[in-house]
């Protein structure tokens, strides 16, 4: 296994940010079991920031951990759907109305129509993981223009568990066209000031995710919490994983 090497200070926080995209993006899947020895091989460093990173990522509902067992990757969990959910739209609902209101809307609405122009180039070419990024830096423009600095951050944390399931609702083929299309309607209510239609707009995009959870489900059944606990038995490690 190659060795990533992380070195500094920020060693600590590396590591949880690795195994945090690790888990985001399913290169560590939901019930895998989690070696810190083979995770601090494969990051050249000692077991003690892995073992921090995974008890701050277990903090957040990412990692469970099992006594004589040891750590596995969280199954999705509609419940932490649901609350990652309603944080968001709680905070983004705020902001979108507060931009309307802004003396930088117009600043804030040529933001928006450059990245509406960078998801239309990426939607055209079918390339899901680039327009999720600029999907990111749409909501980030947001945030920015609406007189909270750092919110994003708080943005961040709060939909961690949505990001799970965004990532594997993403491939669907109409995705990027249908999200295109409700981050046009936002961007039209900036422009007429509407502030009620903003916020209408914001509140139906960011509830979409139920519309494609049944499809998520369908497709991933493996990956959802199972009655009957975790998968893997005790004495098995086949499935032990460090970042690739």
């Amino acid at each position: 296994m190659t060795e990533i090497g992380i070195t500094g200070a920020s060693v600590g926080a590396r590591t949880f940010d690795i195994l945090l995209d690790q888990i985001l993006t399913f290169r560590l899947k939901p019930n895998e079991l989690v070696s810190e020895k083979a995770m601090s091989e494969a990051l050249g460093i000692s077991r003690t920031p892995v073992r921090e990173a995974l008890a701050r990522l277990a903090g957040l509902g990412l990692i469970d951990i099992y006594p004589q067992r040891g750590s596995m990757v969280a199954p999705l969990r509609i419940a932490d759907l649901e609350k990652s959910q309603f944080l968001r739209e709680s905070l983004e609902v705020g902001l979108i109305k507060r931009a309307v209101e802004s003396p930088r809307r117009d600043e804030l609405i040529r933001a928006l129509k450059g990245e509406l122009a960078i998801q239309e180039t990426f939607a055209s070419i079918s390339d899901d993981r680039r327009f999720y990024k600029s999907d990111e830096l749409f909501h980030q423009h947001i945030a920015a223009h609406a007189g909270f600095p750092g919110i994003w951050a708080d943005i961040s944390a709060a939909k961690l568990h949505m990001d799970r399931f965004r990532f594997l609702s993403f491939p669907r083929l109409d995705s990027m066209s249908v999200v295109l299309g409700q981050h046009r309607r936002i961007v039209e209510a900036l422009e007429a000031a509407d502030a009620l239609e903003a916020e209408n707009a914001m509140r139906s995009h960011l509830r979409r995710i139920f519309e494609v959870l049944d499809v998520v489900k369908e497709r991933y059944p493996e990956y959802f919490e199972s009655r009957t606990g975790p998968r893997h038995d005790a004495g098995d490690h086949s499935a032990e994983r460090a970042p690739s």
